[in-house]
């Protein structure tokens, strides 16, 4: 019986996809370290800078290193991630707004 799979079927990448992924993440690091080590914008941007970068390369990992993208095969696996993301930023969200509330309610008196 013939082998039916291959590897782009299985979802696995090609080491070409995954040198890709590598330098993209290195380069989504590097650039933040620098800000932050060598400080020349200020601090509210460097924040948003490497705040935006940090979700650019949870993006490049998604889609190099765990292979999630639109096609049929993946689409119960995007639909988990993105619950779970939405779980987890509500989880976070809310206990902040919690925090901060009581924070504030108990430092006004």
């Amino acid at each position: 019986m013939a082998n039916t799979h291959s590897h782009d079927e299985a979802g696995h990448g090609s080491v070409k996809s995954y040198v890709i992924g590598f330098v993209l993440s290195v380069i989504l690091t590097l650039i933040p370290f620098g800000l932050v080590m060598y400080p020349s914008l200020p601090k509210s941007l460097t924040l948003w800078i490497v705040l935006a970068f940090a979700v650019i390369q949870v993006l490049v990992h998604l889609v190099y290193f765990l292979h999630l993208d639109r096609s049929a095969a993946q689409r119960n696996n995007v639909i988990a991630f993105v619950f779970a993301a939405i779980v987890i930023v509500l989880l976070v969200g809310l206990s902040l707004w919690i925090m901060f509330s009581i924070h504030t309610f108990m430092m006004a008196k």
